[in-house]
């Protein structure tokens, strides 16, 4: 009998503070890979996807399909990050966490208190992964980001639907996924990085991008 062979990234703590799709199927990802992942939701309501059709149908409760293809293999805990105790909880967290992963709107995350900067200040080893519509820089990083205004922005929706017709947009949301996959390698890069360094670091990811 052979031993299991570990998962490659067994014992990396991960934060997730994102929600919708990009951040939460690079924590996905990340969980994949043995990692282990406490997703952030907001009380009530939760990750907004929770609610999105398909539904499946489990006891009193209705659980969106999409949410489900990309929050596997996590933990969640419900936080009011608005309080003071909420954003405690994320600070304790964020000292324990060896990746952190956002995905606000502009000046959402600093507004809450719980931004890159104030997150690796209190965890010079944590690696912090910011995505957002349209990155940081340029004049249009306040814009808000969704995958089907990057699809019409980018030409996408030109080369989509009958001629004579309006466009269609792409049903599987290749932006946010494409986005999520390019966070996760720069997580992993950020990774092997700290390793020769000791330090972690801020990694932007955008849809734009």
């Amino acid at each position: 009998m052979t031993e299991k062979t570990p998962s490659p990234l067994a014992g990396l703590r991960v934060l997730d503070l994102s929600k919708v799709l990009a951040g939460p199927l690079c924590a996905q990802y990340l969980g994949d890979m043995g990692a282990d992942v406490i997703k952030i939701e907001p009380p009530r309501s939760g990750d907004e996807t929770r609610g999105w059709p398909p539904l499946r149908q489990g006891g009193d409760t209705q659980t969106g399909a999409i949410f489900l293809s990309a929050n596997r293999n996590k933990r969640s805990l419900a936080v009011d990050l608005a309080s003071e105790a909420g954003q405690e909880v994320v600070y304790r967290l964020a000292r324990w966490a060896d990746v952190a992963i956002l995905s606000f709107g502009p000046g959402v995350a600093a507004k809450l208190k719980i931004d890159p900067a104030t997150l690796r200040a209190l965890n010079s080893r944590l690696i912090c992964c910011d995505i957002s519509g349209y990155g940081s820089q340029g004049s249009m990083n306040q814009g808000k980001g969704y995958d089907v205004i990057l699809q019409a922005f980018s030409g996408m929706l030109s080369i989509t639907g009958e001629p004579g017709r309006p466009p269609v947009r792409s049903p599987f949301s290749p932006v946010d996924q494409g986005t999520g996959l390019h966070a996760l390698v720069g997580i992993l890069a950020a990774l092997q990085a700290r390793e020769r360094t000791g330090e972690g670091c801020t990694v932007e990811a955008s849809l734009f991008d």
